[in-house]
């Protein structure tokens, strides 16, 4: 995300409705996209297209619409996005157009899934009234998915290297500058369209695609970045906003290069949550009896590696891997197993043992060391939206002091949430300034109190910034994404509630998590 101003100022004029004489002639440039034909098709692209079959297997179609590739120039090069729509299956009951957007950033046409089918494996939750009272919309965002792709050729062990890899010392920390500075150099060819892959371009997509689908208002559900972009389409266009429903919201000003600077308590607070339920598990995971003989556990894997690699397999685990191997976003059951099956792993490994490494790490080591460019996982225009939406420091020395200055209070994440980037190095400024977000449209923010990807604190920040939003808290839920992701009753009628009948509380909510929901705290 960046800082610096491009002339975009009458096409922001235009959008925003400000009538000058330029102002209308840029809006009436982007009347041939608000009314363009959308001509639907089957979601299937062939006999290997997984997400295409589960969308035509709850109903949906799919098409393509076309949008500026920068909106302060509609007569220029334009771009293809990917769109799904399933229609309202209650047509006499039909509340209007539910956009959806799934996080990452990343592919979200399968947001029409997750409404309609649920979310599988783990907690198969579906919103059967949502689905028939809204046409669901899921589009991928520009540059991912089947929306004009960006790929600037990265192997994933070195995207990794740069997103999982922590400054624990100056060399580690060295070594980051060094992959940081290569990544940022194989996207130079691609100057031509970096600048453009913001958040505010998307949420001036969206816009496009509800004016094409001949729909005054919207109304939109969120998650993780998908919730951010929410709140810019509010700021953007609220008066073609109708419900608005966002779950776990980064904070303002945060997203850009720097979004995980603050992470580094939440995440210890995460892998504390852990720790309680592991040692109620001893037994089962023998990491400690009590939640500091497992956090203790951890130390000694970390003090292992340091001293020497770890042998796991064929693999060997430096110690600036650890912390981002021990990062959480969910507190259920399941993944709280398969996250003490990896530390008991690590912590047999540690102590001299032969390991074959099974399932959750035999699958991030996997991933850690393989050279393969992975397409479908973004990893460049994930970090191309980042430089795009604001601007960080080019100085590497600001990112290893800033690590310094907090090593006492955050020992284990501080040095991964610190780190620095590719935008540090990126070819390109900014298009435009970030969004200043600050509007009275009402909103419900669904949050974790826990929330380990996007702490709460920020969250809150976001709800005092959309002055007509009312909060709902998952109380001691440790887990990025709450609604359908978690099982707990009052979260799911509180905002079906809304999106269905319109009605927000009438104040903040705090729902405690079902039992069956959550991690160490609840279970």
């Amino acid at each position: 995300m960046n800082n610096r101003i491009a002339a975009l100022v009458v096409a922001a004029a235009a959008l925003v409705g400000v009538q000058s004489s330029a102002g209308v002639a840029e809006a009436q440039a982007l009347t041939r996209f608000e009314h363009q034909r959308i001509a639907w098709h089957d979601c299937r692209t062939g006999p290997d297209d997984p997400l295409g079959a589960q969308l035509a297997s709850v109903g949906a179609r799919c098409a393509e619409v076309t949008v500026p590739l920068d909106y302060a120039d509609p007569g220029g090069r334009t771009i293809s996005l990917a769109i799904a729509r399933r229609a309202a299956t209650d047509q006499a009951h039909r509340r209007g157009t539910l956009m959806v957007n799934t996080g990452g950033p990343g592919p979200s046409r399968d947001g029409v899934v997750w409404l309609t089918q649920g979310l599988p494996p783990e907690v198969p939750q579906s919103a059967p009234a949502v689905a028939a009272g809204y046409d669901l919309v899921g589009m991928d965002p520009r540059f991912f998915g089947l929306s004009t792709p960006l790929e600037c050729g990265w192997p994933a062990d070195r995207y990794l290297a740069s997103a999982q890899w922590s400054g624990l010392d100056r060399a580690a920390f060295d070594r980051s500058v060094a992959v940081a500075k290569d990544l940022a150099a194989k996207c130079a060819s691609r100057r031509d369209v970096l600048p453009y892959v913001s958040t505010r371009n998307v949420a001036r997509d969206m816009d496009i695609v509800r004016a094409a689908l001949g729909e005054p208002k919207v109304s939109y559900l969120g998650w993780s970045f998908g919730a951010y972009l929410g709140a810019v389409y509010s700021q953007m266009f609220g008066d073609r906003l109708d419900r608005l429903v966002i779950d776990s919201v980064a904070a303002p000003d945060a997203p850009g290069p720097r979004f995980t600077r603050d992470t580094a308590p939440a995440d210890a607070a995460a892998l504390r949550d852990w720790a309680t339920w592991a040692a109620r598990r001893d037994n089962e995971y023998h990491l400690g009896s009590t939640t500091n003989r497992v956090l203790a556990a951890v130390d000694e894997i970390v003090r292992a590696a340091t001293r020497e690699p770890l042998k796991v397999g064929t693999y060997r685990i430096e110690a600036p891997m650890i912390p981002g191997m021990l990062l959480t976003v969910d507190d259920s059951d399941d993944f709280y197993a398969a996250l003490s099956t990896q530390v008991r792993e690590m912590r047999d490994a540690a102590s001299g043992r032969t390991v074959i490494p099974t399932g959750m790490l035999a699958q991030k080591l996997a991933l850690y060391t393989t050279t393969d460019v992975i397409p479908a996982f973004g990893f460049s225009a994930t970090v191309a939206n980042h430089c795009a939406d604001r601007t960080g420091s080019r100085d590497p020395e600001t990112y290893y002091r800033d690590i310094q200055v907090h090593r006492a209070t955050e020992p284990l994440f501080g040095p991964l949430a610190r780190q620095i980037t590719p935008c540090a190095f990126w070819p390109t400024a900014p298009a435009e300034p970030p969004t200043k977000i600050a509007n009275s449209h009402p909103a419900l923010i669904i949050s974790a109190s826990g929330d380990p990807a996007l702490p709460y604190p920020g969250q809150q920040a976001m709800h005092r910034a959309l002055t007509g939003s009312r909060m709902l808290t998952l109380t001691d839920a440790f887990r990025h994404g709450v609604y359908l992701g978690d099982t707990t009753k009052c979260v799911r009628e509180t905002v079906e509630t809304y999106l269905l009948d319109g009605t927000l509380p009438g104040a903040d909510v705090s729902c405690p998590q079902d039992p069956s929901s959550g991690g160490g705290s609840a279970s």
